[in-house]
């Protein structure tokens, strides 16, 4: 079971550099159900995911890099392009911080999985934390994939909005 909530950033951290990233680029065989391949770093993963928004069933296989190769020739969409920061949170949590290149740069999304649902709701986000997204289903990245390029345009557009009225 996957419980996690997302949020927009206002802005970055100064040591950003400073904690673990990489590079991950992720494609959709389909959104409903969710299939997903992954490429992170020299690690190719194949994800199921039930419905859902904060909280989902979530089942990972690892893939060989053919079958990976072999699998992404049957995905549709947009490649999704990101760089994560893996950040230490309080309550032995972590932030994974994902900032979009691509046809999504300037997208910057912040995650944090949670052992429960009762430490999901007791969370107390950072500062640099903005709007929440969790419960809207348009900010998922199987949505992103979905996006066509005047969307996509749109969502960037809305996203800087959003976080400018929070700042």
């Amino acid at each position: 079971m996957e419980i996690e909530r997302k949020y927009l950033v206002k802005y970055l951290t100064e040591d950003l550099e400073s904690y673990p990233h990489s590079e991950i680029s992720q494609a959709y065989i389909s959104t409903r159900p969710v299939i997903r391949i992954r490429r992170n770093g020299d690690r190719f993963i194949l994800t199921v995911k039930s419905s859902g928004l904060i909280s989902r069933e979530e089942y990972e296989l690892l893939l060989t890099e053919e079958e990976y190769t072999n699998l992404s020739k049957k995905a549709e969409g947009n490649i999704i392009e990101k760089t994560r920061y893996k950040i230490p949170e309080k309550d032995g949590l972590t932030i994974e911080l994902d900032i979009f290149h691509g046809i999504f740069d300037g997208l910057i999304y912040a995650e944090v999985e949670f052992p429960d649902m009762e430490a999901a709701e007791k969370y107390n986000p950072p500062a640099f934390f903005g709007r929440e997204v969790t419960n809207d289903g348009f900010y998922q990245n199987s949505s992103l994939s979905r996006m066509s390029a005047p969307d996509i345009e749109k969502l960037l557009s809305s996203v800087h909005s959003l976080v400018s009225d929070v700042i």
